[in-house]
């Protein structure tokens, strides 16, 4: 049974940092693609940034430059370090497990997610 439980969010100030972790298990970790996404109220779901099990990142426009992923494959963790933070980044942030399976159909798991709350 696949568990991904999400942790670090909280209230930071405006110009702040966080660090969220995404613990995953039930899985062979490393040959899973995992993401961090973000919605916030009113808004659709997007990819704020992601870590393939090739080891290639993807981060969204807007936190390019702010934020980095990282993934240690031994602790079944992803990491999201979100520096200089802005309130526009305030949102509840699910981390996604997924993998293509062998008959080419898309396995993806979602965690409960951890709330942002950005104060300007």
């Amino acid at each position: 049974q696949v568990q991904i439980v999400e942790s670090g969010g909280g209230l930071v100030q405006s110009g702040g940092s966080l660090r969220l972790s995404c613990v995953v298990s039930g899985i062979i970790f490393s040959t899973y693609d995992i993401g961090w996404y973000r919605q916030a109220p009113g808004k659709q779901r997007e990819l704020v940034a992601s870590f393939s099990s090739g080891g290639t990142t993807d981060y969204a426009d807007s936190v390019k430059g702010r934020s980095t992923i990282s993934r240690d494959n031994a602790k079944n963790t992803v990491y999201l370090q979100m520096d200089s933070l802005k309130p526009e980044d305030a949102a509840v942030y699910y981390c996604n497990a997924r993998i293509l399976l062998s008959d080419a159909t898309l396995y993806s798991r979602w965690g409960q997610g951890t709330q942002v709350t950005v104060s300007s």
